[in-house]
């Protein structure tokens, strides 16, 4: 599958695969009937390194990536790339209001940028106190003037499992892809 093929599609799973010492992730498209289908890439991201970088990988080749600006920096800003450097996005983490609610910032040249948080208050606030039950985590971004961009929501699972629905034709899915793994891999949870 292609960057246009992947373009046109607008709701993706992401897996988390157990390993030691390599978080891995599969995305692949989520069918009208909520099952899993073709497979977009496979992720991975090297645990315990002073700069994150994620590579993303297509037939076993570089598609893009996202990669910190700072060594372990809390609001850490994230650029998203094609595997030849090529600018598709970025992402920071608002430390300050994630100290409640979990925050993001998502840009997109030539779009305004869009802000997620953790859906629900409560839920957010239950998270940060106890990290033995697997609880909800989903994420709503909206434009400025809370049109409605993107949303992750976790499957209920015993590994990590996120349906990404991308509801803004604009967005580069490569970006939403990048933004969804990372909700997974940097958040303290």
């Amino acid at each position: 599958m292609d960057d246009q093929q992947i373009q046109q599609e607008s709701r993706f799973w992401v897996q988390q695969k157990i390993t030691l010492m390599i978080n891995r992730y599969t995305v692949s498209i989520a069918r009208p009937d909520g099952s899993v289908g073709e497979q977009v890439c496979f992720v991975e991201q090297k645990r315990m390194t002073l700069k994150e970088q994620v590579t993303f990988l297509r037939d076993g080749v570089p598609a893009f990536r996202f990669k910190a600006r700072k060594v372990m920096d809390l609001g850490a800003t994230y650029d998203v790339m094609t595997a030849d450097g090529q600018e598709i996005g970025l992402f920071r983490k608002n430390f300050g209001k994630s100290l409640l609610r979990s925050t993001w910032h998502l840009q997109q040249p030539g779009l305004p940028e869009v802000t997620g948080q953790e859906r629900n208050m409560a839920v957010a606030l239950l998270r940060r106190v106890q990290d033995t039950i697997p609880l909800p985590f989903h994420f709503d971004f909206a434009s400025p003037d809370g049109h409605p961009i993107m949303s992750l929501t976790r499957a209920f699972s015993l590994r990590d499992k996120y349906l990404l629905e991308v509801h803004d034709p604009a967005l580069d899915r490569r970006l939403a892809i990048a933004m969804a793994v990372a909700l997974d891999a940097l958040q303290s949870r």
